[in-house]
């Protein structure tokens, strides 16, 4: 089922819930005025926010936030006004929340983790992801090369991404296509699902949504539902939940616009989760 975006229409699209995770706001890689378009044009009655939304690690070296990254802050205070249930589970980047587990903040709810019971009674373990880096053995060395090439890539994407809106060029991320060529990080990226998935089991639940990572996924891995709601850094992607408790993927993309029409945002481009796996699969 796919959403579309209309212009002027007032009312935007009702989901159940919405995952959202790794906006790091205060960085300059945060798409901030994707993520502020999709949130216009969508609701839920629960919205987890699956951590590292504040990059208070990247705060803390030097002080950025304009005010697209206000407006995102303001926006989901008003959807909690309008009754939305909106849940704050930290991640390594915004890990000082994690001094005010159960507190609430605007009407908040700050949790280290949470379980999520879908409309068709599925039990879904909600966490960021970060106290698995533990359990992926990479080396020490690879992991500080890794982590610094990464923050190279996404800062030449920036300035990739400016060069190419003026001339009407979608956005394009070479951190992602990195990820995609390097058996490395893909071996990372399999040993961190299973380790989550691992632990999910464990917990005797028949799911887990986390982000951490920055690899949008919705698959099932050794007969455990694994979601991994991606982020608006690279991808500008979210998981959704329908009323029936189908899962899908959405990606919120810029729209093509003719050269005479006035640019807006908000091409969405959703997978669904029953067209990515065998029939049944998350049934």
């Amino acid at each position: 089922m796919q959403s579309h975006r209309i212009l002027g229409h007032p009312n935007p699209r009702r989901y159940r819930t919405i995952w959202i995770s790794d906006v790091h706001l205060g960085t300059r890689a945060c798409q901030a005025d994707l993520l502020l378009d999709f949130l216009r044009h969508h609701d839920a009655d629960t919205i987890y926010l699956v951590g590292d939304i504040v990059d208070g690690q990247e705060l803390a070296k030097s002080w950025y936030w304009p005010q697209s990254h206000n407006d995102i802050v303001q926006k989901i205070l008003r959807k909690v006004r309008k009754g939305t249930s909106v849940i704050y589970i930290p991640g390594n980047h915004d890990d000082g929340f994690r001094h005010f587990i159960d507190l609430q903040f605007g009407g908040v709810v700050v949790r280290d983790e949470a379980i999520h019971r879908t409309a068709d009674g599925r039990s879904l373990w909600v966490v960021h992801g970060d106290a698995f880096d533990g359990a992926v053995k990479f080396s020490r060395l690879l992991a500080a090369v890794g982590s610094w090439a990464y923050d190279v890539a996404i800062s030449l994407n920036v300035l990739i991404n400016r060069i190419g809106e003026r001339f009407g060029a979608s956005p394009w991320s070479l951190a992602s296509a990195i990820k995609r060529r390097s058996r490395r990080v893909l071996a990372y990226i399999e040993a961190f699902e299973h380790a989550v998935v691992a632990e999910t089991r464990r917990r005797n639940l028949d799911g887990v949504v986390c982000g951490h990572i920055h690899t949008v996924a919705l698959k099932s891995v050794d007969g455990v539902l694994y979601c991994n709601d991606g982020d608006w850094v690279e991808n500008c992607t979210a998981l959704v939940e329908h009323d029936d408790g189908h899962i899908a993927q959405v990606r919120w993309q810029k729209a093509p616009q003719p050269a005479a029409a006035p640019a807006h945002l908000g091409a969405p481009a959703p997978v669904s989760a029953r067209e990515a796996l065998p029939t049944g699969a998350l049934s």
